[in-house]
């Protein structure tokens, strides 16, 4: 299973991402996290099989939802704060059931 996740920058969600492959890791599960600032991401969207969006760019949902064949989803405000890589992973493993 391949995700991008998609932040201003690219580089906030770095820390969410180790959290989200050590979750991954626990449960067996083979994942290829790709975290990128808009410009670069919006290059990648055909490469995901799930896109989860920083609550900082929630309001590019539609817009990517529209150039993107898979489930998009804006991850949790309180996940991301907390750094929840477990919570984020179970909610993009929900969006492909």
């Amino acid at each position: 299973m391949k995700l991008l996740l998609i932040c201003s920058a690219g580089m906030s969600t770095s820390l969410l991402v180790t959290k989200m492959e050590q979750a991954a890791k626990a449960k067996e599960i083979h994942i290829e996290i790709m975290a990128h600032g808009v410009s670069e991401a919006k290059k990648l969207l055909d490469q995901a099989d799930v896109i989860l969006l920083g609550p900082q760019v929630r309001f590019l949902k539609d817009e990517i939802a529209k150039l993107a064949s898979v489930p998009v989803l804006v991850i949790d405000m309180m996940a991301y704060g907390r750094m929840d890589g477990a919570k984020v992973l179970n909610d993009a493993l929900k969006a492909l059931e």
